[in-house]
């Protein structure tokens, strides 16, 4: 069943509670209006999904109730009750914007039928907006890993997905979280629904709980209409939650509570809706140590890894390095067209798979997108790799050399600190959230001096072709 969140309107308390009682039962979020204006003012907060409307009310009736809803934009399947069966008043309220006709006295399983088949319709419309905002558990082409870590980690998946188990996923930063939880949900029985993946990292604090639960239109400033969570989002479906590690406090004790009761109250109203949703969560940060260190809560780890899988770093999956290099060559060339073919000259090749790869996987494909695009012909050379592998020498040292020791001490200073900046970026295959994290500094403050460096190297080519 979709969660819903349904309004009764009608001018007679006993159809009302009747009605509210049997929805409720039956697990819907269920509130309820005495006449038009109520029902209008609460239907303005832009997060009630289907409403029953009386037609014949005092005051306002319910052909005007609609109209005066659409008219204000809002997003309501109305279903409406007359006790006067008349093709006048039906094709009135098809016209006004209804999406169904009852005649009263309703049976309350014929409304629970209609209801259904409204979410039903509202599920697919929504699942519909997701896929055309993000690629949603679309299947994809998977290297099958050779390594006896990444075997043992492919079987665990088979046995886990299949069930509705929470997993945690911890790894480095590019071990591939995200792919694996993709293969989990494609593997599970909710595979039909919608996949939800957020990054948790890189949301403002200040939406954090407008994202995750959702909203009501004029729940806060700039709430200019109702936003559904990502909670609800991922009805029927995963949620996944990539760097949980970074949810402060307040958030994850809310979070426990979705989790634990399975329901969501969207700010700006009290009406708590039941989801269905499959949390897989992802970091790279050690959970055990935050929640000794008192940044993550204890009885929210628990909760969340119920299945843990730790994907260990490339480097030590020297078994899966060429099958893996193959792979993402054959792949990348169908991106050229068919028939087409990428080829790696050996000292490449050799480069490639003695490489550390502190970045991961992400930096291994990172690597090969760029020289694809640089080769010539197909063929991927030494020069088509860039200076952060070509420069590490068969016994795994820089050959970089030193920096240019000229200017005042600020400047040789700046230029040195610019190197260690750019090589921690390489090193964390171009994340730069993770970098700043490595160096022990802010991601504004990682962007302010890579600026201020660029700005002087600006100015010292200026003054050199004045000189020249």
């Amino acid at each position: 069943m979709t969660a819903l969140n349904v309004l009764i309107i009608d001018d007679e308390p006993a159809i009302r509670q009747v009605l509210a009682v049997f929805l409720g039962k039956a697990g819907y979020a269920v509130e309820q209006a005495a006449n038009g204006m109520l029902a209008l003012e609460r239907l303005a907060k832009g997060d009630v999904d289907v409403a029953l409307c009386d037609i014949s009310m005092p005051v306002m009736n319910g052909i005007d109730v609609i109209k005066q809803a659409r008219a204000s934009g809002i997003d309501t399947s109305f279903i409406m009750m007359t006790a006067f069966a008349s093709i006048d008043n039906a094709i009135d309220a098809m016209k006004a914007g209804a999406i169904d006709f009852m005649i009263k006295p309703v049976r309350n399983e014929e409304v629970l039928h209609r209801i259904r088949q409204i979410g039903d319709l509202r599920g697919l419309r929504d699942e519909n907006k997701i896929l055309r905002s993000l690629v949603l558990g679309a299947p994809e082409e998977h290297y099958h890993f050779a390594s006896g870590p990444m075997q043992k980690i492919e079987r665990l998946v088979g046995k886990v997905a299949p069930t509705d188990s929470t997993i945690l996923i911890t790894g480095e930063s590019g071990t591939g979280k995200g792919v694996l939880a993709r293969a989990v949900h494609q593997q599970s029985l909710r595979s039909a629904g919608p996949f939800i993946p957020v990054n948790c990292g890189a949301i403002p604090e200040n939406l954090l709980e407008s994202e995750f639960f959702g909203h009501t239109k004029g729940a806060f400033t700039g709430a200019d209409k109702a936003r559904k969570g990502l909670f609800l989002q991922a009805d029927k479906g995963t949620l996944f939650l990539d760097e949980i590690g970074e949810l402060p406090l307040p958030l994850q004790a809310k979070l426990l509570h979705t989790i634990e009761d399975k329901e969501v109250r969207p700010i700006g109203t009290e009406v708590a809706r039941k989801v269905d949703v499959r949390i897989i969560a992802a970091t790279n940060r050690n959970l055990s140590q935050e929640v000794s260190g008192g940044r993550f809560r204890e009885d929210l780890y628990f909760r969340i890894s119920v299945f843990h899988v730790d994907i260990p770093p490339l480097r030590e999956r020297s078994d899966d390095m060429a099958g893996f290099l193959a792979f993402l060559l054959k792949r990348n060339a169908r991106r050229l067209g068919p028939d087409k073919r990428l080829t790696v000259d050996p000292d490449v090749e050799e480069m490639l798979l003695s490489y550390g790869w502190p970045g991961n996987v992400r930096e291994f494909e990172n690597v090969l997108d760029r020289a694809m695009i640089l080769a010539d012909d197909g063929r991927i050379t030494m020069a088509d790799l860039p200076p952060s592998i070509t420069r590490v020498s068969a016994g795994g040292h820089e050959a970089a050399s030193a920096p240019q020791l000229t200017g005042t001490l600020r400047e040789q200073l700046r230029r040195i600190e610019a190197g260690i900046i750019q090589r921690t970026i390489d090193e964390a295959g171009g994340d730069r959230r993770l970098a700043a994290q490595r160096l022990g500094i802010g991601l504004s403050s990682l962007y302010r001096k890579l600026e201020e460096y660029e700005e002087q190297q600006g100015l010292d080519e200026t003054q050199a072709a004045g000189r020249a």
